[in-house]
């Protein structure tokens, strides 16, 4: 029945829409200027673009794979509305075409105007991007960029996201490549959004209830392709957008015509269905334009000096660190970057966006910060992305680091930069660092005072793809990067690491038992503090990069997980999902819950005496105390971590619970052979720690 009434429906619809004019052998009429790029209708396809300087636009028709169009039907002057060009084209196979514009204006590089009537151009609109299906190769047949148009048909079902409270977030960052390219991957479709669906059931083993994939926009792999010591270095990473609205085609398994997307919507829909939210890494910093030696192939041909923040003689601002600059505050480049995120939360049920270097997006069209920015404040208020997380990195290439002062409209959350910073320095044994430590791992009240953020605003981590990986954080001292082909010039020198003795692999089986206990010190330290946490993939394994932190040019065995070492550091895999297992069973570990019935307060430090919360200088010993309550039920619920950072054994007393109503059990203890243990403590007394250790209390009822 429901069938017969959209075919109605859609038949009723093909009746209204019938040419008014003809052009080039097809048929024409004024089409749907409030959808902006390709849409297919019964019938036809409504084509929509705005451009604020040009004078004319042309729609350019391609058949699928060839160089040259077949028709270049132009825009009636009258189809153009304001700067908005629509038109319906009527009797199109979209199989069998690509489309592409062209735009006649002025030139005028010393006023950012580059239009030229020759050009085709990239719709920014686009939803599928055509001419780089393939990973590293690039057909001969294109020039430049051309657009296809997709039908969205894909069926979600009763499929709905997970909608995990923030605070609850165990995040788990990706690439989609390189997690299952490596052939130990046992995968059948490896590096592709195929082969991370395979790979659901090892997420649900893990305890992971969010996956953070980096850059899935179509991006330019290619871009700056060089070769270094035999090795083909790409764009790997995909921080060069080439469109927001298009998912990139050589992550897929096979090729998708007309329906682009699909895979990635069963990736999102079975992830869902599982609890796992999907989060994607979004750049609205710059695009692979670059700067005034990059190509044009869209914005900078549509309306470069709109869509790009530029200086008064014409060049680039370059606040991204790669050419160019997006002038995201502009209102044309507000509205698109909104219309971008409601597309992925309406057509990919995405959950939520990690905005790479975001305090670009909070600066004006001359690059000064603004108070209220415009974008930002749009984002936190519209109604469709209401229930979606909204993550900043907070910092731009340029120097502007918002770390607890991004402007959050009560809505937005940071990749919080300093609890990295604290949380390393203080675990390999840096004097001065206990107090700041402390506060990181209760939600950094010291950053977030505002009530209205409390525990949403921090996304805790201590490593991500920009840097070690957790196993190099203890094994080299100096960043390796020889092999990205800059002299190890690029990559952060400021690692915060310790290589234990050893610089690089090493036989000595003391630094490698070290090693792994520091490893574990940090997983648990991590999952014990409040608000969101992150963790980057394959460090529940002991992945590596050989040193190198900055390896967003390496599509090998550098950046690819190898899984084979699954089996190698099962102790440690089995440490980490016990650790993700346990912070899901204790509320108070990642925010204020009611208070405890014992009177104790919500959370409380110890440094080796009970109640003493006083550090100097050489404190290496830290005790943090989680009181309060499930909402659930009334009992109360005590955990307690103790984490020295000293080199030797230290002792310590237990804040003694609740006038004997409580026993304190010890559930990890780093220090030991077996860290997940389960020994009930009798009395108070002082407890043993080692050097170098983290132990893990709770009590209760």
């Amino acid at each position: 029945m429901v069938e017969k009434l959209v075919d109605k429906r859609v038949e009723g619809i093909r009746r209204l829409l019938k040419p008014l004019d003809h052009v080039g052998g097809y048929g024409i009429r004024p089409g749907m200027y409030l959808v902006q790029g390709a849409l297919a209708l019964p019938g036809g396809v409504s084509f929509t673009i705005h451009s604020l300087g040009a004078y004319s636009c042309e729609l350019a028709l391609f058949h699928r794979g060839q160089k040259e169009p077949y028709t270049v039907i132009p825009f009636p002057e009258e189809y153009r509305i304001g700067d908005t060009y629509s038109m319906i084209v009527f009797g199109l196979d979209i199989e069998e075409n690509e489309y592409a514009f062209r735009f006649d204006g002025p030139y005028d590089p010393g006023k950012g105007l580059l239009f030229d009537k020759e050009r085709y151009l990239l719709d920014p609109y686009a939803r599928a991007v055509v001419g780089q299906s393939k990973w590293g190769e690039k057909t001969e047949n294109y020039l430049t960029y051309r657009a296809r148009v997709v039908e969205e048909r894909f069926s979600w079902g009763k499929s709905t996201s997970p909608d995990i409270p923030f605070t609850d977030l165990i995040i788990y960052e990706l690439h989609v490549r390189g997690f299952t390219k490596h052939p130990s991957s046992g995968v059948k479709c490896p590096g592709t959004f195929e082969g991370l669906r395979e790979k659901i059931p090892y997420l649900k083993e893990l305890g992971v209830n969010a996956v953070e994939l980096m850059p899935v926009f179509e991006f330019d792999e290619m871009e700056e392709m060089r070769v270094v010591d035999g090795e083909i270095l790409y764009n790997y990473w995909g921080y060069n957008p080439v469109c927001f609205f298009a998912p990139n085609t050589s992550y897929a398994s096979a090729v998708e015509y007309n329906r682009e997307g699909s895979e990635l919507k069963t990736l999102i829909r079975e992830l869902n269905e599982n609890g796992i939210e999907v989060i994607l890494d979004v750049v609205f910093n710059h695009t692979a334009e670059g700067n005034q030696d990059g190509p044009c192939f869209s914005l900078k041909g549509i309306d470069n000096n709109v869509y790009y923040m530029l200086t008064p003689d014409g060049d680039y601002y370059n606040f991204s660190g790669c050419g160019n600059t997006l002038n995201c505050n502009h209102p044309v480049v507000q509205q698109m970057i909104l219309d971008c995120l409601r597309y992925w939360v309406i057509e990919y049920h995405v959950s939520g966006f990690r905005f790479d270097l975001a305090s670009i997006l909070g600066r004006s069209e001359d690059g000064t910060p603004l108070r209220r920015p415009p974008l930002l404040e749009s984002l936190s208020a519209d109604p469709i992305l209401s229930r979606v997380k909204l993550i900043a990195e907070a910092w731009d290439a340029a120097g502007l680091y918002q770390v607890g002062s991004f402007p959050s409209f009560g809505r937005w959350a940071e990749w919080n930069g300093k609890y990295r910073d604290d949380i390393r320095s203080f675990l390999k044994g840096d004097g001065g660092m206990a107090a700041n430590a402390a506060q990181r791992m209760i939600g950094s009240p010291d950053l977030y005072r505002s009530l209205e953020r409390e525990d949403q605003a921090s996304v805790n981590f201590i490593t991500c793809h920009d840097g070690f990986t957790l196993y190099d954080l203890y094994a080299y001292n100096e960043k390796h990067n020889e092999k990205n082909g800059w002299n190890n010039t690029d990559g952060d020198a400021d690692n915060r690491s310790w290589n234990c003795g050893a610089e690089g692999e090493t036989d000595d089986p003391e630094i490698l038992r070290l090693r792994k206990r520091l490893r574990k010190n940090a997983y648990a330290v991590l999952m014990c503090s409040r608000g969101a946490v992150m963790v980057r993939a394959g460090d529940e394994f002991g992945n590596t990069q050989y040193g190198n932190n900055n390896a967003y040019c390496q599509d090998n065995e550098i950046s690819w997980l190898d899984w084979n070492n699954l089996k190698t550091e099962r102790e440690m895999f089995t440490f980490c999902s016990w650790m993700n297992a346990f912070r899901m069973r204790h509320p108070v570990l990642r925010r204020k819950t009611k208070c405890a019935l014992c009177g104790l307060p919500d959370v409380s430090f110890h440094s080796g005496i009970p109640w003493n919360d006083q550090f100097d200088g050489n404190t290496r010993l830290l005790g943090v105390l989680y009181a309060g309550r499930d909402e659930s039920d009334s009992r109360d619920d005590l955990v307690f971590v103790a984490v020295n950072a000293y080199w030797e054994p230290l002792e310590f007393w237990l804040p003694y619970p609740a006038a004997g109503r409580f026993r304190w059990k010890l559930n990890v203890d780093t220090g030991s052979e077996d860290s997940i243990r389960e020994v009930i403590l009798n009395k108070a007394d002082a407890v043993t720690i080692g050097g170098r250790s983290v132990m893990i209390f709770t009590a209760g009822e």
